[in-house]
């Protein structure tokens, strides 16, 4: 068997600390090769230990998890998993993902309770993935300052809709992404970030400040226009339906419910070809898994086009690497020339 994965768990609860332990202990591929209890405990043992992957609590005494993100990240970065309590202040957890954070598992709470055990196999996925992810890609895109509005182009009424799919490293990437898009970008944007619930509308919040688009999460029932960008909330899937007028509306519902992700990439791109037909432009960036791919082979069938993240800028290459090969993704774009490559298009 090839080399285990060495994870650091940093947490205050001494607890926690142990219910990690044995959560990540039930896969063969993981080995926990340190504890520490707090931020400052956590520098020492990352430097001491060098483990391929850490999972840090973000309400710590002395350094919390947020500032030893910002600082660890700086000094040398290494893939971050913050676990979280559910219901923690989102500003908190966005503000950890801003730092460099890879991705989050919530905690479903922070006593001594058997339903920690809950999200084990959550977080063993995503530590899985983090080890192979490209961290380095990661902390590049966090410092990547405000991206300036880019110059817009003559517009060719060739598409209706633009709709993206991203998970993995994609609260940062989508800050290279949206805020390049001009005021006057003429056809609506519609997302799906994997997301916890109670975090899509804070983090649609945030873009919204450096963006000329309007950015909100959806509500059910409101005309997708162009000038706004949608977040699908997290918990429920999105899709589009037409009006008597022709106007097209947004469907929030649960259901279906067999998806591994709700909101599902491939529920949002299958319902988009199936009402805007030809005139739907997808795009998969980073993530890990291949929700994307039988949406992607939807749009294809019905004559639209799919582009997605190169893998040289992907933190975690496995949604667009499931498209591409499938032989569904019409070109490979870098995530610093996305937004110019569909404004190219449309």
């Amino acid at each position: 068997m090839s080399q285990r994965i060495g994870v650091l768990v940093v947490d205050d609860s001494a607890y926690i600390r142990k219910v990690i332990r044995e959560m990540l202990s039930r896969s063969p591929a993981i080995e926990v090769v340190g504890t520490a209890r707090d931020g400052e405990d956590a520098f020492e043992q990352v430097e001491r230990l060098r483990p391929d992957v850490v999972t840090c609590d973000l309400i710590m005494p002395g350094i919390d998890g947020v500032e030893f993100i910002r600082k660890q990240m700086s000094i040398r970065p290494v893939p971050i998993i913050v676990v979280s309590i559910a219901g923690e202040a989102s500003d908190r957890v966005l503000s950890a993902l801003d730092a460099g954070a890879i991705d989050f598992v919530q905690k479903p709470t922070a006593l001594a309770s058997e339903k920690v055990f809950d999200v084990a196999e959550d977080l063993v996925a995503k530590v899985t993935a983090a080890a192979s992810s490209s961290i380095g890609r990661l902390s590049a895109v966090a410092a990547i300052p405000a991206p300036q509005i880019a110059v817009t182009p003559v517009f060719r009424d060739r598409y209706s809709v633009v709709v993206v799919g991203v998970s993995t490293g994609g609260p940062q990437g989508l800050k290279s992404v949206v805020p390049l898009f001009p005021a006057d970008f003429p056809v609506p944007v519609v997302i799906v970030l994997h997301l916890p619930i109670g975090y899509t509308e804070a983090y649609a919040k945030r873009l919204d400040e450096s963006s000329a688009l309007t950015v909100v999460q959806a509500r059910d029932g409101e005309e997708v226009r162009p000038g706004v960008v949608l977040f699908a909330p997290a918990g429920r899937h999105l899709t589009f339906s037409r009006n008597g007028d022709g106007k097209v509306l947004t469907r929030l519902d649960a259901r279906p419910l067999d998806t591994p992700h709700r909101p599902s990439v491939d529920v949002l791109f299958q319902s988009a070809a199936e009402v805007y037909g030809e005139r739907v432009l997808g795009v998969v960036m980073t993530g890990m898994g291949d929700d994307g791919r039988e949406g992607s082979a939807w749009i294809k069938a019905r004559g639209g086009v799919v582009i997605t993240e190169a893998e040289e800028t992907c933190v975690v290459y496995g949604m667009p690497r499931s498209v591409v090969e499938a032989g569904l993704s019409d070109e490979a774009v870098p995530l610093d020339k996305l937004t110019n490559a569909i404004l190219q298009r449309v």
